[in-house]
């Protein structure tokens, strides 16, 4: 089996017309070189090259061999740069994995700005409130909230999304402002049939009189006065500030759930990967205390 390595060796010495400045081009010894040129000779059984104290000369064969073994040293050239381009710039297809709200509320501009800045790059966007596993689903980045629980993925931290207690003003006004003693008693809206929560320092077991799947759901039927929800800031922020919902137990978040961008690993990183993790860090809207009263304009 002939070694492409010892190809290019050749071609190289041919082109140079030198082992000295061969193997000064190629980082090794003139020894190694004219011995690997050797063997190369007896694994052909024939004569490549004619040696004199001041010169190399190719042989007719030699001049055959090298003409293939420099196509070969340039396809493999070409691949090299190829790979290497691939990695300075994002190119192909990068599938991407987020929780839907979060996708809907900050993913569009970072979409935007990584597509327009890098056209050859192509991304499937998968919107799913679910865990995901990124190698078994062939994704290449995903978002993740909450807790991590998989040690062998790489995390970038993006930053922590508040969750509120919420109630409109005609709950408030029809059942009163509960301390966080009388949440147990509270109205409620939830997500389980029984659940724990968490207010100024307090855990009460809550039974909500209405269980739903959809945190969307939950906001609006807080602001239709079904009861009080525990819900993320990016999704009641607007009603917060309309006064169409008021935040309980002070204004210090009821938790901070984590926001992570995670991909399998940082070994070789692809530049699509490394790039599109930069652009989510970078460009996606930070998490901003939640404010009451009314409507500001926005410039």
């Amino acid at each position: 089996m002939i070694s492409p390595a010892d190809m290019m060796l050749f071609a190289a010495v041919v082109r140079e017309e030198s082992f000295t400045r061969a193997a000064r081009q190629l980082g090794i010894t003139k020894q190694t070189i004219s011995e690997r040129i050797s063997k190369l000779e007896e694994r052909l059984g024939v004569r490549l090259l004619e040696r004199t104290t001041r010169r190399v000369r190719v042989t007719g064969a030699g001049v055959t061999y090298y003409e293939r073994c420099a196509a070969i040293a340039a396809q493999i050239e070409e691949a090299n740069s190829e790979v290497q381009q691939r990695q300075a710039e994002p190119v192909g297809l990068l599938r991407v994995s987020s929780p839907v709200l979060y996708g809907r509320r900050y993913l569009t501009p970072v979409m935007s700005e990584f597509l327009t800045r890098y056209p050859r790059a192509q991304v499937e966007l998968v919107l799913a409130d679910r865990r995901v596993h990124l190698i078994e689903e062939g994704l290449d980045v995903a978002i993740h909230i909450g807790p991590l629980d998989d040690s062998s993925l790489v995390a970038r931290k993006l930053g922590e999304g508040p969750v509120h207690f919420v109630a409109s003003p005609r709950f408030l006004s029809k059942y009163g402002t509960p301390s966080a003693r009388e949440l147990r008693s509270a109205r409620c809206i939830g997500f389980s049939a029984f659940e724990t929560w968490e207010a100024e320092g307090m855990k009460s077991r809550i039974e909500p009189v209405l269980t739903v799947n959809d945190l969307e759901f939950a906001c609006e039927a807080a602001i239709a006065g079904v009861g009080i929800a525990r819900v993320p800031a990016i999704l009641c922020r607007d009603a917060v500030r309309d006064g169409r919902l008021k935040v309980l137990f002070g204004p210090r978040p009821a938790m901070l759930r984590a926001i992570h961008a995670v991909y399998p690993s940082r070994l070789n990183l692809p530049a699509k990967v490394r790039l599109f993790v930069d652009a989510l860090a970078t460009l996606a809207e930070p998490m901003l205390p939640l404010q009451s009263g009314s409507r500001r304009k926005r410039s």
